[in-house]
């Protein structure tokens, strides 16, 4: 097949506006073409009232060769490319030796068990929070009636961080074997929209991410993979090999017992702080990681629809509309959206007792009243917390219990007028955009929750924003506080077998290890170090 890029259609177009469009662009009869499908659908909505649908499409023809020597110069005409996902080992006759141990239950996780899975390797997965179903119920145990559960709440738990979110799909990540649509297919053949395969921005949403993580864990136990949840690893057994080089030989639980492993995938998310510091003491190499912080600010979503899609907002076609925007400021730093969420809520991502951090959540829908982002300003070690692979943490853990009190002790969260923060006011009230923020929010000075550059920063930001997205500083919308988990804040080092730097057998995976963001990215890694792990276990004499 021959696969035909950046076709270009009105975004009202008739149905056979698409065939008639690739008939003319191939320079074929329609009799010449025995069938075509849909690559991918985007939008291009960079000029208000010119609003263009944007098409790859697969098209099969009589005589592809003619063709592609006719138009091989045009870089949107090329072969389909091969998407099929091939495995680079299988588990010998005998099995492997050992089986390699799992630790975290995200998409990372989630994936790397898969591909050892469907390799006939046998994984333990270990999960240190709940099944999806107990963990929704703690998480909304918080979010109703701020009850903090500690290891069953957005960030731990079956499906991870990526459960409670927007469902992103989508990522920048270099994917040459298409690892992507790897991803894409084992949700959909969970029980995701088919849609995902094509769409340019595909997402999923909560509800439909929780059936499909326990569609997934049943297809990992059907191919003899197990699962051990409420499950804490707090010690690793590490030893000298016969070379005198540091092997981890096994994992102390949270419950006194051991388990013996020589290869353990660590995708254990961006927020197992205990964890990190756990490893650390262990001497496995590990460095600070820039990340960002900030707040969460919230616009009506019709808002942000009129000042993208102009006339065209509501369109079912363009759905609800996103945005992607940043600023470098007078000060050095650069401020940025983050992981924007049309539609959605805002929601209390806390995992640790007397701390309050937010994040942003939708559902497959996205018709919730407003739409939310991470405002957030990028910071890095060597400028504001050098000197301990673990610095960082100190530093969202000290912002985070700013806003704890700030909220109230009571788990709500801080806010603020964007009116009253451009004019370094505290807010006493709120106007006509309500927070979507549970347990609730206080209005107050977020100025005391953030550090003095990033609230300089923010202020610069927010009126060019406002220029760029028309309403963005409009006085009545709303910022909470604060976004402290954006990414890792430590990359526990890998060579280029995957395998921790100074700990063989042990391979930093995921959002957590600091090697992705985002759920896409981080499945995508899970299946890198999955193989990496296959092919050392094929190897080993059984």
């Amino acid at each position: 097949m021959i696969r035909l890029s950046n076709l270009r259609l009105p975004l009202r177009h008739d149905d056979d506006a698409l065939p008639a469009a690739l008939h003319e662009r191939l320079g074929v009869a329609a009799n010449d073409v025995l069938g075509w499908q849909v690559a991918r659908r985007g939008h291009d909505a960079r000029g208000r009232g010119r609003i263009a649908l944007v098409y790859s499409v697969d098209v099969a023809l009589r005589d592809e060769a003619a063709v592609m020597a006719r138009l091989g110069a045009d870089k949107d005409v090329r072969p389909t490319p091969d998407t099929a996902y091939r495995a680079p080992v299988l588990a010998p006759s005998g099995g492997a030796r050992q089986r390699p141990v799992v630790i975290g239950a995200g998409p990372c996780g989630l994936f790397a068990a898969l591909i050892l899975a469907q390799a006939g390797f046998r994984p333990i997965l270990l999960e240190r929070g709940k099944v999806v179903r107990e963990r929704t119920k703690d998480t909304w145990g918080l979010w109703r009636r701020g009850v903090l559960v500690p290891e069953s709440n957005v960030q731990y738990g079956e499906g991870g961080a990526g459960t409670f979110s927007d469902g992103k799909l989508y990522s920048r990540i270099k994917d040459p074997r298409h690892l992507n649509r790897k991803v894409l297919e084992e949700f959909v053949a969970a029980g995701a929209p088919p849609e995902i395969l094509t769409e340019a921005h595909p997402h999923i949403g909560t509800f439909r991410l929780v059936t499909m993580v326990e569609s997934m864990r049943a297809s990992i136990e059907a191919l003899g993979g197990e699962y051990r949840f409420s499950t804490r690893v707090d010690g690793l057994h590490v030893e000298a090999d016969a070379r005198g080089e540091r092997r981890v030989r096994g994992l102390h639980l949270h419950d006194g017992s051991y388990l013996e492993a020589e290869h353990v995938v660590l995708a254990v998310g961006h927020s197992a702080r205990d964890t990190f510091g756990m490893l650390v003491e262990a001497g496995v190499h590990a460095e600070a990681k820039p990340f960002s912080l900030g707040v969460r600010i919230e616009h009506p979503q019709s808002w942000i629809d009129r000042a993208r899609f102009g006339d065209d907002a509501g369109h079912p076609a363009l759905g609800a509309a996103e945005y992607h925007i940043s600023h470098h400021c007078s000060n050095g730093r650069t401020v940025y959206s983050f992981c924007m969420c049309p539609g959605g809520t805002v929601v209390a991502a806390t995992s640790e007792e007397g701390r309050v951090a937010t994040n942003g959540m939708s559902q497959y829908s996205r018709n919730e009243r407003n739409a939310n982002s991470g405002l957030v300003v990028a910071i890095d070690p060597a400028r504001d917390y050098p000197g301990d692979p673990l610095a960082g943490i100190a530093l969202q853990r000290h912002w985070e219990e700013r806003a704890f009190v700030a909220g109230g002790r009571d788990y709500r969260a801080p806010a603020q007028r964007v009116g009253d923060f451009l004019e370094g006011r505290a807010s006493t009230a709120l106007g006509s955009v309500m927070p979507s923020y549970r347990p609730g929010v206080t209005p107050t000075d977020l100025a005391a929750c953030l550090p003095d550059f990033a609230v300089a920063a923010m202020r610069e930001a927010l009126p060019v924003f406002g220029r760029q997205i028309r309403g963005y500083d409009h006085p009545d919308a709303v910022m909470t506080g604060v976004e402290t988990r954006t990414s890792s804040p430590v990359r526990f080092t890998r060579g280029a077998d995957f395998q921790s730097l100074n700990t063989a057998g042990l391979y930093p995976a995921g959002e957590g290890a600091g090697y992705a963001g985002g759920i896409l990215s981080a499945a995508v890694d899970g299946i890198k170090v999955a193989e990496a792990v296959a092919v050392r276990l094929a190897a080993q004499p059984g």
